[in-house]
């Protein structure tokens, strides 16, 4: 009886044994250092000493701050001019890569995701040289049709235009990837119904295609969301966050506290945009689900 009953409790507590690397692993690299995080933002800590409890005053010295609201303003001047584009773009070039009668179709797909596949700091890198305002190949274009040079990187009319372009080339092949994976997924039967019915290539894109693909484009969305208020090795690469402060983001702004060593207010700093990433995520899901 003794060994039915303690062959009954390996049985049970098996499962349990199977997550648990998993479940050590995620609160060690993922709760403590949250709870820590957000204790942390209650203090002055310098890296080193004890920490001085200072209540909320790092995040009401966040949220006095112009630097801060500037930040938040650049993210989201840059969510503007990214989002938008590269949905358009990735649908439209998702929509031509789904067709079966694309010549070289496994080519092409190989070719959009490269960009995203590239390190960083190296593509950057490569920004900074073509876009140079005295020896960039962009200028050098400009010359030959006898249009004056621009700078670039060192305006604050360009620089974040240029900056979004960078995003733009490094990550819109991802969103292809995501969107086609979401057309594959749609029954060729309601294509063959429109096709019946004299639907036009551009109806059908915007009448079916779209709203089928609602989803998996709110999702893109979100996605890209995160990843515009978290930039950082763009504008450190390419712009040091300037001129004038015009390309300091979100990221890039937290950051410089790291810098200074002032990692309570780093700490507070990564919790704003923590609850306002999260905020746009929510409103993004509210709008899906009142369009359902």
């Amino acid at each position: 009886m003794t060994a039915m009953t303690a062959a009954r409790a390996r049985r049970r507590l098996a499962p349990y044994l199977f997550v648990l690397p998993f479940v050590a692993v995620f609160i060690a690299f993922s709760v403590y250092p949250l709870i820590f995080t957000a204790r942390l933002s209650f203090t002055d800590w310098r890296g080193s000493g004890a920490a001085e409890w200072v209540g909320w005053d790092n995040y009401v010295y966040l949220l006095t701050s112009p630097g801060f609201w500037n930040s938040l303003a650049n993210s989201g001047v840059l969510w503007i001019l990214i989002i938008p584009a590269q949905l358009v773009i990735a649908l439209i070039a998702a929509v031509l890569l789904d067709n079966a009668k694309l010549r070289l179709r496994g080519f092409y797909r190989v070719a959009f995701i490269v960009p995203f596949v590239t390190p960083l700091v190296a593509v950057a890198q490569i920004w900074v040289v073509v876009f140079d305002t005295n020896y960039g190949a962009v200028n050098g274009l400009l010359g030959l049709v006898g249009l004056p040079d621009v700078g670039w990187l060192t305006t604050s009319e360009w620089a974040k235009p240029t900056l979004a372009l960078l995003f733009l080339w490094k990550t819109t092949g991802f969103i292809i990837i995501i969107l086609l994976s979401g057309l594959q997924s749609i029954d060729s039967s309601v294509y063959e119904a429109a096709s019946l019915d004299g639907s036009s290539r551009v109806r059908t894109l915007w009448s079916i295609t779209v709203p089928l693909l609602r989803r998996t484009l709110m999702f893109a969305v979100v996605l890209q969301t995160l990843a515009v208020f978290q930039m950082f090795a763009e504008p450190f690469v390419v712009t040091q966050g300037g001129p004038y402060n015009s390309t300091t983001t979100a990221g890039y702004y937290l950051y410089n506290h790291i810098t200074r060593a002032d990692l309570g207010t780093g700490a507070a700093n990564s919790f704003l945009l923590v609850i306002i990433v999260m905020a746009l995520s929510l409103v993004f899901v509210r709008l899906l689900r009142a369009k359902d």
